[in-house]
């Protein structure tokens, strides 16, 4: 008789198999349940890879390319597909080197250093990508000692590895490779390249964008957005990141072992400092028409304390600014619009008196005294508490709110008398050449930080509410970002080693039987990269001191 093992779906349903099964072969059974191929599962609530075995009872959940983490394991198995096919081509050496940066319109620019990258080229890579495909060369993985990682990545010329794993903790490390190449990745596989079907490589700027398919639309490659301002402030972001030598986390790690991190500190400091005293010469420029400041950005990335500088900035030349919350204006709570499951939808354009804000607004523009609603969020209704604006000669007003850069919010301001700021955290960090950060990351972690600090709410619950705020900000935030007249990077390159220490304990504290533990473990490993830096050299007016506390501005 054969042994066997009980596993137990989503929908309750028990199932008996052989001991010691796979994941990919019992996830062929279930592949017809699916929408989009089957890539990863959750046993107990861990992750696995589909060549893992069933070996005890377990709960049993399969992920396909449209879940979350399913999605991140097909970025990430395309991203090393196509490293693969450049070395291939290229040879392996010293003067070749490939460098995956930030996300840009659903795809990752990518740069490579001591090589032209024409169209020629990226048709060569793809065909390439192609034949690994059409053969469905299986993702190996091995676990090796640390000192063999580090000797490994040594002789294939990978110094951004070596830089890393000389400040890791941890014994052993798993690698991964197809064919005769082998690589370090933060994160899982697909079984094999024949899961890899939706891809494109299109020739930009300097470099090329590697791109995917939408994770909605799986049979889709997603369309491309030129996105050139945003790329612009990414771009320059990388390119100091190249100057001052900390590119990657290995070489942040540097810097804090050398005792470097103070005067690191300082610098990233002072050249934000120097950014948002541009923006506030950029304003005074046109200061006769530009009365109305608009901020937008996505949640924790510093519009307030970014708001509060700017301020002081405009204030040092000779302005007076006012500062207003677009949430003010929210219409009472039972006129609010309701999402498809009948719940509050406070995140839509609808849920604001658009009609009393531009109303208000265009009085405040001709002079006349205004009197500003308050929003009380406690009784969900908008009062008027005796306060009256009424601009002079130097006011103008500084307009704060998610719907800031889309037009139908000030559908009756002149844009001549209009400046529009976006502001986000773009993390110009990597963890090596070939394992980027988003920016998601860093300010999921600002805000884990932010809400246990500041307004009560523990890890556990700002994870579980975080697909709904990046929801908000897929519809009304991004869309809109190149409309912005500037945009302004809050992100800090030295950050996140600060964030860990207050965030390491708060997602320690979700236990493994919940949903949002699978997350907090993903970030926790994340961390562990960092070594840790106190904040108590971090300047009082900082951006990340909204986060952290200590903040000259609260």
């Amino acid at each position: 008789m054969r042994n066997l093992v009980e596993i137990i779906l989503p929908d309750g349903r028990k199932r008996h198999v052989e001991k010691g099964i796979s994941l990919l072969e019992l996830s062929k059974k279930y592949q017809k349940d699916f929408k989009a191929p089957i890539v990863l599962a959750l046993t107990n609530n861990k992750l696995k890879e589909l060549r893992s075995h069933v070996n005890e009872d377990c709960k049993l959940e399969f992920l396909d390319l449209t879940s979350r983490d399913g999605y991140r394991t097909y970025l990430r198995s395309v991203s090393f597909l196509m490293i693969k096919s450049i070395y291939d081509i290229l040879g392996r050496g010293l003067s070749t080197k490939v460098i995956i940066h930030h996300s840009l319109s659903r795809g990752f620019y990518c740069e490579l250093k001591g090589h032209e990258v024409t169209e020629e080229f990226l048709n060569e890579v793809k065909n390439r990508m192609d034949e690994l495909v059409e053969k469905d060369v299986p993702f190996l993985k091995r676990t090796v000692s640390l000192n063999k990682a580090i000797k490994i990545f040594d002789e294939n010329f990978m110094e951004d590895k070596v830089r890393l794993f000389n400040y890791r903790r941890v014994s052993n490390v798993n690698l991964y490779k197809i064919e005769d190449f082998e690589d370090y990745f933060y994160g899982y596989m697909v079984p094999s390249t024949g899961y890899l079907n939706n891809y494109d490589l299109l020739k930009y700027e300097d470099g090329f964008i590697l791109q995917f398919q939408s994770r909605n639309k799986p049979t889709d490659i997603a369309p491309f957005h030129n996105q050139q301002k945003l790329f612009k402030t990414l771009k320059e972001s990388s390119d100091w990141g190249e100057i001052m030598d900390v590119e990657t986390v290995g070489a942040l790690n540097n810097k804090i072992s050398e005792g470097k991190i103070n005067e690191l500190i300082l610098i990233a400091e002072a050249l934000q400092e120097k950014k948002i005293a541009a923006i506030a010469d950029t304003i005074m420029k046109d200061i006769e028409n530009k009365k109305i400041i608009f901020i937008a950005g996505p949640s924790s990335s510093g519009k307030t304390t970014f708001a509060h500088r700017l301020s002081i900035q405009l204030r040092a030349n000779g302005l007076k600014p006012h500062p207003i919350s677009v949430d003010n204006y929210f219409v009472n709570r039972e006129d609010t619009p309701r999402d498809k499951n009948g719940n509050y939808d406070f995140e839509c354009l609808e849920a604001l008196d658009i009609k009393q804000f531009n109303t208000d607004m265009m009085n405040l523009l001709n002079g006349q005294p205004v009197e500003m609603p308050e929003f009380n969020f406690k009784v969900g209704k908008r009062e008027y508490n005796g306060r009256v604006l009424q601009l002079e000669k130097n006011d103008l007003l500084v307009v704060e709110g998610i719907h800031c850069l889309n037009d139908k919010l000030s559908v009756g301001i002149p844009r001549d008398n209009m400046f529009k700021i976006y502001i986000s955290a773009l993390t110009q960090l990597n963890i090596d050449n070939h394992n980027r950060i988003p920016t998601t990351d860093a300010r999921l972690l600002r805000r884990i930080i932010r809400d246990n600090t500041y307004r009560g709410t523990n890890a556990e619950k700002t994870i579980a509410m975080w697909p709904s705020v990046r929801k908000g900000e897929e519809l009304y935030i991004f869309p809109y970002q190149e409309k912005a007249d500037v945009m302004f990077n809050s992100a800090l390159v030295y950050e996140l080693a600060v964030l860990k220490q207050y965030a390491e304990p708060l997602l320690f504290s979700i236990s493994k039987d919940k949903p949002e533990y699978i997350e907090a473990k993903r970030l926790i490993k994340f961390l562990d990269y960092f070594l840790g830096v106190s904040s108590e050299k971090i300047p009082r007016n900082s951006l990340i001191r909204e986060f952290v506390g200590g903040s000259c501005f609260r």
